[in-house]
């Protein structure tokens, strides 16, 4: 079932179970009265953090500590909801499947979009006004075409792009068109998804994948974390399944690095349960805290942590207003270089239009850096890949995937700067 784009680019919470009035979660030892557990050894296990239920509503506290950490690989995905790939690379492809498309008759470009859907139509217009610009600014804008469909109409715009003998192909940009396209597996060019699904195996062997993802998002938080000796750390979670893989990803990425699990805690905006949240954390006393809520509470949340080094993804905001920003003020989030540094030298070539949406401004930039990775395709796909780009540092990872990883920032007097100045 779809989602609407810009509520998952938001991060919407589902509801959320309330915080236990007492103690900590019983498998976690509790820091205040007790010595800190030696750091479990990186696991090997392929399991994905996805599988992993979330507790009943009335469960309080969460019962259980963060999903186990799987070792895993950075996956690129998309704003909508995307789950963590395994860790040990696929067999691509599969046995008998051809692993390269026919020669291309043309050097042209296809973008696949879902602009005749109704649902998506402004998010599709986002992704195919930075695609272009990037185009434009390239001197390559006849060699691209645009080829929009309707709901369902996924692979006729495949077909149509094949029969046209395009060189590369980018799309889909949503997740179930991906899946369609995946159970289909048609000999299609080279492609670029703009998302990803569970399985990269199930993809036809000539596709790739990049776009944004909250995964990409925790793992560089929790190095950050790591870096700035912070040595414990507590999540505080919504429920949301976005939410919960932001937090599971975090987990594991923590323990790979050397951390010792770390404890969860519900959110709950319930005035009652935020004080015990409050109260909690001071018995707790970990040096930084990960807000692993949607954009519209984190400031709630945060007003209740104190002075510990708080951390979150950029992914889960809008343009919060005057009043919400001084409550965000020292929070450390991963946000895209197009609006951490607008004024950027390298940003000055494209054109900068006014979407009121910072969801779309990220699908904006998203559909830059796409322009920009189809163009290291050729007869053969690359071999490598790296790139500055404005939704972060882009990078050709395993599995056929481009990783990217954003940059940091901090909230400090009501404006969003650069953490580390480059």
């Amino acid at each position: 079932m779809r989602i609407s784009l810009l509520v998952l680019v938001a991060a919407g919470a589902l509801s959320c179970a309330q915080l236990a009035p007492t103690s900590r979660p019983a498998p976690i030892q509790d820091r205040a009265t007790t010595s800190r557990p030696a750091p479990p050894a990186a696991p090997t296990g392929a399991a994905a953090v996805r599988e992993t239920p979330v507790p009943p509503p009335d469960s309080g506290a969460l019962t259980t500590p963060l999903p186990p950490p799987t070792s895993i690989e950075p996956t690129p995905g998309s704003p909508f909801p995307s789950d963590a790939a395994p860790g040990a690379p696929p067999a691509f492809p599969p046995p008998g499947r051809a692993t390269r498309p026919p020669p291309a008759a043309t050097s042209l470009v296809a973008l696949i979009l879902p602009l005749d859907v109704p649902a998506y139509s402004r998010a599709a217009d986002a992704v195919r006004a930075g695609f272009l610009a990037a185009a434009d600014a390239a001197g390559a804008r006849a060699r691209c075409i645009v080829i929009g469909h309707k709901e369902d109409g996924v692979l006729a715009a495949f077909a149509e792009a094949s029969a046209k003998g395009v060189r590369v192909i980018v799309g889909p940009l949503l997740r179930d068109d991906l899946k369609t396209l995946a159970l289909a597996d048609p000999e299609i060019p080279w492609t670029v998804a703009l998302n990803q699904i569970e399985d990269p195996a199930q993809l036809p062997p000539t596709v790739y994948s990049f776009g944004l993802a909250i995964e990409a998002d925790a793992r560089v938080l929790a190095r950050r974390a790591q870096e700035d000796g912070v040595r414990s750390i507590d999540v505080i979670a919504g429920g949301s399944p976005l939410m919960q893989r932001f937090a599971s990803t975090f987990a594991t990425e923590w323990v790979a690095g050397g951390g010792s699990l770390p404890s969860s805690f519900r959110f709950d905006p319930a005035p009652d349960a935020l004080t015990q949240l409050r109260r909690n954390l001071a018995r707790s006393a970990p040096d930084g805290v990960l807000l692993a809520v949607d954009g519209g509470n984190a400031a709630l949340v945060k007003s209740y942590t104190g002075t510990v080094t708080a951390y979150a993804s950029g992914l889960v905001f809008e343009r919060p207003d005057p009043a919400v920003i001084r409550d965000l003020n020292q929070l450390r989030i991963v946000e895209i270089p197009w609006l951490v540094t607008p004024d950027a030298p390298e940003f000055a070539k494209f054109p900068r239009p006014e979407f009121g949406s910072a969801a779309l401004e990220r699908l904006y930039a998203l559909g830059i850096d796409a322009f920009r990775v189809s163009q290291a395709f050729g007869a053969d796909p690359p071999a490598e890949f790296s790139l500055e780009g404005a939704t972060g540092t882009i990078t050709l990872g395993t599995s056929r995937q481009f990783m990217r990883e954003g940059r940091l920032a901090v909230y400090r007097d009501g404006r969003l700067l650069p953490l580390d100045p480059r």
